[in-house]
Formats: structure tokens, sequence, C-alpha cells
């Protein structure tokens, strides 16, 4: 199984369960990937460098929250709030991806995290 997708399961797993514990109830597979999605927002500038790209970058989350909470309202059924859910997490992803692709193209370290696992070699 591929490294990432493994990873987001267990995040996905890990949020379903704690949003049961807190009473809200089954989440959508949307809201699920939506969720991973947020977990993956940078949560610092990259090489700590608080430039343009870095405000644009959080007024892009602030927009999509926005959005977001804007979409569950005028919901009316199930497949609107899977709708919602899903725009969140690619507006999430597109503003990321930018973020990134013009900090790197500035010249700044985007740096990656892997997680090794033991396979017993």
């Amino acid at each position: 199984m591929n490294r990432k997708i493994f990873a987001a399961a267990i995040v996905i797993s890990l949020s379903s369960t704690a949003a049961l514990a807190q009473g809200e109830g089954p989440v959508s597979y949307e809201e699920q990937l939506a969720r991973v999605e947020v977990e993956l927002t940078y949560q610092a500038p990259i090489a700590g460098v608080e430039n343009d790209y870095w405000f644009n970058y959080q007024t892009d989350l602030a927009e999509a929250r926005k959005e977001l909470t804007k979409d569950l309202r005028g919901s009316s059924d199930a497949e609107d709030n899977r709708d919602a859910w899903e725009e969140y997490r690619a507006e999430l992803a597109d503003a990321r991806g930018d973020y990134a692709k013009e900090m790197a193209e500035k010249g700044y370290p985007v740096g990656q995290v892997r997680v090794l696992t033991d396979t017993g070699r």
C-alpha cells in the first residue's frame, strides 16, 4: 500500500473516531478527506519567511473556510454537504500547492517529511 494512502487512512480513521466520540455522528468520505487536507496545511511560513505569498496563502485558507461555512448553511441534503466538503478540500489543496510552488520558484526550500517504517531488513 502506498505510504501516503496509508497515512491518510490512519488520519481519516482517527478523525472519524474523534468525531464520533465528540457526538458529531458519522461524517462523509468527502469531509474525512477535507479533514486530512486541513492537517496538511502549512502551520508556519516556508523557511520562516513571512512574505506576500504567505499572506496570500492565509487569505486563501480563510476564504475557503468562509465559503465552506456558507455552503454548509445553504445545503439542503447530504449531496450538497458532500459537494461543499469536496470543494473545500480542493481549495485547500490548490492553495497549498500554489504557495509551495511560488516559494520554490523564489528559491526557498520546500521540505518533505517522509515516514520510514521498519521493514525487518
